[in-house]
């Protein structure tokens, strides 16, 4: 007796597009955006070259989507985060906690960390960095110059990752948690509370 003809499968496509993303993310992570290619993101999504274009019009949307959903779930720029009292403490905390010696850098980091020296990829990041985790933090913040306090708060955060996490400079890397987040505390705290007016 034959056998019938097996039905094909149909594809999901938000799998199919969730797959994509994933692959992406990973290889932007890894390479950055100027080192990844689609080939490699098409085989790590377990798809074709031509699949993944479909989905995605270019390599610069993909990388586009890629860290606008590495921002969509902050860690530390959460509504509950934000609305603490003392948000430099909050935030000097979860700062020397997520850069724990030992702890996973997170793939945003690693993605723009890998991609800051492609002119492209830091518009398109420079772009999601702007209306995402910048925008949320200055939305937050009161008083005048919230949109620089908010942008140096970043560049605080991403300074002390690379010193700490990826160079492990030994006077971070191996400091007792508890004075990196007491020093920190001030840092933060004069820039996240309004500045003094005369």
């Amino acid at each position: 007796m034959p056998m019938p003809n097996p039905i094909p499968r149909r594809r999901d496509a938000a799998v199919t597009r969730d797959a994509i993303l994933l692959s992406a993310r990973k290889t932007f992570a890894r390479s950055g955006y100027d080192g990844a290619e689609v080939r490699e993101i098409a085989a790590g999504a377990g798809v074709t070259e031509m699949l993944v274009n479909r989905y995605f019009d270019s390599k610069e949307q993909l990388f586009a989507e890629v860290i606008a959903d590495a921002m969509a779930g902050p860690i530390t720029l959460t509504e509950g985060s934000l609305g603490t009292e003392n948000l430099g403490r909050t935030l000097a905390t979860a700062l020397v906690s997520i850069t724990d010696t030992g702890s996973t850098p997170l793939e945003g980091f690693l993605i723009m960390l890998h991609s800051a020296s492609s002119k492209r990829a830091a518009v398109i990041g420079r772009e999601q960095v702007e209306k995402g985790h910048q925008a949320t933090l200055a939305a937050a913040l009161k008083g005048a110059h919230h949109q620089e306090r908010a942008a140096l708060v970043m560049a605080l955060v991403s300074g002390f990752q690379v010193m700490r996490q990826m160079l492990e400079l030994s006077a971070l890397a191996k400091a007792d948690p508890q004075v990196l987040i007491d020093l920190l505390v001030p840092l933060f705290e004069q820039l996240v509370n309004p500045p003094q007016t005369d």
